[in-house]
Order: C-alpha cells, then structure tokens, then sequence
C-alpha cells in the first residue's frame, strides 16, 4: 500500500508540473500551423531566444511577435524572460541553458543536446542502475512467481486473493524486488522527454542548426522530402534499432508469456512512428538515451554473472 501511495505521489506531482506550462504554436490568421519554408518545421511563438535565420526573424516580424526583448541564445540565461511557470522554470529553461552553454563552448549545438542526455543518464545513473538490476531479480524470480499464478489460477475469492498477495510479497522481499524503485526512471524519463522537446522547440540554435547532414527541427517526414532525404531514414531505422534492443535486454522471464513477447516488437513500432513525427534532435537524444540503457544493462548483466561465479 505504501508503495501505491508514493506511486500516485509521483504522478500527481509531474501531472501538476505539466499542466504549468507549453509550447505555442505560431498560427496564421485561419490558425494554421506556420511553417518555415525551408525546414518544413512548425515555428515556436514563444521561443526563449532571437533566431539567427533572416527568413525565420521575417516570419515572426510578418506575425508581428516582437524580437526586441529577446535575449540571443549565446546571451540566453535560466532567468531570461521572467517567470513562466513551475515546469517552464524548473524543467525547461535549465535544460535549455546547460544545452547552450555547452554548445557554444563546443561549437555545435546538435553535439551538446547529445553530451547533455548522456550526462542526464550519468547522472541518474544510481536510480537506471537499480531497475535494470530489478529487471535481472525478476528474471530470478520468475520461476517462483510462476508457480505462484497456477497455484491462484482458479481462485478469485477475497482470501485466495490475500494470500497470493501476500506469499507474492515474500517472493519480492527474498529477492529484494522493489516494484516501485524498478519503475521510477520510467516516469522521470516523460518529463525529461517532453523537457527536451520543449527545449528543441522554444530555442532556435538548437531547431536552426545541423548535425551530419540533419536539420535538428526538421521531422523525417518532412526530411524524406530533401536532398538528403537518406540521413533520415537512418535516423528512423536507428531510433526502431535502439529501442527494440533497449526493451529486449529489459525483458524478464515473464515476456516470453503469450502477448507480453510481441512487447518490444509492438513498443518498437509505436516508437518509429511517433520518430517519424518528431524532431530530428529529439531522435538523436531518443536514440543517446537507449544507447545508454542498453551499454548499461549490459555491464549489468556482466557484473550480475561475475558475482554469481565468485
């Protein structure tokens, strides 16, 4: 129960933090998506710094957004433009400092998104570390679980229930499986997700610039249309790629059940999809983040089988 409860916690707390604050789309007069021409990319209104574009300075000129008051990125700081809510101030603006800060000393704002998710991951190291060693507890485990399922598998009445739940808890404690340490970076990554997107939206450094052929705003749907319309095809087939092997060395012993082996087929493609959609940038740290995690549970694993053999 106590576990449920700091669970509902958790949601309530980045539910309130998302309903503070979002992105604005610039819109026409028939409130139409405006797009830049030349990366097909829907345009921010309330962007956090000046584009350096002159066709894109234009367009916010021509829908008369002032520019005047607007630091540049390489002047942009947490404090910039005031306060704008809980999620803006706490998440966003940091996110997109750090972004900048690092892409103007490296010269290349598309590498510093990169560096950025990867020192997230580092940094929330501990707490990735525990679930992917939870996912390999219940792989242990599962055997035992098992046998629990068949043992109720008839039994629906309130004491059956209780007992299984409670020889189900012993199960946990023997193997030190703690349901809700192995689910928290799943619902610190939403956040995350949605503060880099936000990031690569509202600051045009980072959706103006390039990286090995790629224009960070652009989607692959938008992108297939372009000269180098084979870059982002790579860039899909990479996000499908990383994020198939990420859940696959996640599974446990209760994946190869009916329904539960097609997951990481099924989450793959739901992924591609919404990748199609998507910035190129936020693909590129999609795909940094499931580098990580699968470079991680790999050591994991390795680490796990080398204690068992001492």
């Amino acid at each position: 129960m106590k576990s449920q409860n700091k669970l509902k916690i958790i949601i309530i707390i980045f539910m309130v933090l998302l309903l503070t604050g979002c992105t604005t789309t610039l819109t026409d007069k028939n409130n139409k998506p405006i797009k830049n021409p030349e990366t097909g990319q829907s345009l921010t209104k309330n962007i956090l710094c000046k584009p350096k574009d002159e066709a894109t300075i234009k367009i916010y000129e021509e829908n008369k957004i002032s520019l005047e008051k607007i630091p540049s990125c390489e002047a942009f700081k947490i404090t910039s433009g005031g306060y704008e809510g809980l999620w803006t101030n706490i998440f966003v603006k940091p996110l997109a400092f750090i972004i900048l800060l690092i892409g103007k000393n490296i010269k290349s704002y598309g590498l510093s998104l990169i560096l950025v998710s990867l020192i997230i991951r580092l940094i929330a190291y501990p707490v990735t570390k525990k679930t992917a060693l939870q996912s390999e507890l219940l792989k242990k485990a599962q055997p035992e679980i098992d046998k629990l399922e068949k043992k109720y598998a008839n039994k629906t009445d309130t004491e059956s229930m209780m007992k299984k739940s409670q020889e189900l808890t012993l199960v946990y404690k023997k193997y030190n499986i703690s349901p809700l340490s192995g689910c928290l970076y799943a619902f610190l990554q939403l956040p995350l997700f949605i503060a880099f997107l936000e990031a690569i939206n509202r600051v045009p450094a980072i959706f103006e610039e390039k990286l090995i052929l790629l224009q960070l705003g652009t989607t692959p749907v938008v992108g297939f249309g372009t000269k180098t319309w084979f870059m982002y095809i790579l860039l899909v087939i990479a996000i499908g790629a990383s994020t198939y092997f990420s859940f696959k060395l996640n599974a446990t012993a209760a994946s190869n059940e009916a329904g539960m082996k097609q997951m990481p087929i099924i989450m793959t493609v739901v992924i591609i999809l919404m990748g199609l959609f998507m910035p190129s940038a936020l693909g590129l740290y999609w795909i940094s983040t499931n580098i990580f995690t699968i470079v991680q549970n790999i050591i994991v694993k390795r680490s796990k089988i080398l204690n068992e053999k001492a």
